[in-house]
């Protein structure tokens, strides 16, 4: 199996640190019948009591307007790349030297194997180190 790889838009909502804040906007996503397939939410470091959940793909209107409606927005600062194929013994690491080599730098990365497969996203700067990286990967 190729890896398959394509941009994809993140979404983004400030979270109050309390039981049960992240339950309340996933169920409204769930309820709506937003189908995640990456979810990850930390506490915001420089601002005690909050954190910030991260997630993708929200699609058709119904689904992004449940998401607005509980405070999820598209980021426009954060360019993300999905990348998924087989798992194998070093791909996260001979995909990120590619990119170290290319000059590219990251702003973010998750991976995760389950079974044979692996799902990578990486997150760029900016649009054109998005598709810079795209470029580079499919190269490999």
């Amino acid at each position: 199996m190729a890896l398959k790889i394509e941009r994809i838009d993140t979404w983004a909502a400030s979270l109050e640190d309390n039981p049960g804040n992240l339950a309340a906007k996933l169920n409204a996503l769930a309820e709506a019948g937003v189908n995640l397939e990456f979810v990850m939410a930390r506490r915001a470091p420089d601002k005690p009591g909050t954190g910030v959940v991260f997630v993708t793909p929200i699609k058709g209107a119904a689904g992004c307007r449940a998401a607005r409606q509980v405070g999820f927005k598209k980021t426009q600062s954060l360019h993300a790349v999905r990348i998924e194929g087989p798992d194998k013994p070093g791909q996260g690491a001979r995909i990120t030297q590619a990119l170290g080599e290319k000059g590219l730098n990251l702003r973010g990365l998750s991976a995760a194997a389950v079974g044979k497969n692996c799902v990578t996203h990486i997150a760029f700067d900016t649009a054109a180190d998005a598709g810079k990286a795209i470029r580079i990967v499919r190269g490999l």
